[in-house]
């Protein structure tokens, strides 16, 4: 999702695209699945049962930063992200 909200935006409402010479394809698409295990990356991506991913959560969810003016007390669930890294070579 980081990736697709880099795109330029288009000049129709919510920034869609209005006119063919400002759509941007996407040329192709690789899942793990289909890649061999040797190529695939290796990640580690946050365990969403522990306390230290509640308490992530609980920080979306009642954010505090200059822009927010009111905690919202809930949360979108596109608004968490899941911690994810490169895992260490062994």
């Amino acid at each position: 999702m980081e990736l697709l909200s880099t795109l330029p935006r288009g000049t129709g409402p919510l920034g869609f695209y209005e006119k063919p010479e400002q759509y941007v394809p996407i040329r192709s698409v690789k899942l793990a699945a289909d890649t061999p295990s040797a190529e695939r990356p290796r990640l580690e991506v946050m365990r969403t049962d522990t306390a230290t991913f509640a308490e992530l959560v609980e920080s979306r969810r009642n954010r505090r930063d200059d822009w927010y003016k009111v905690p919202a007390g809930h949360i979108d669930l596109c608004n968490v992200p899941i911690p994810v890294r490169t895992q260490a070579a062994d």
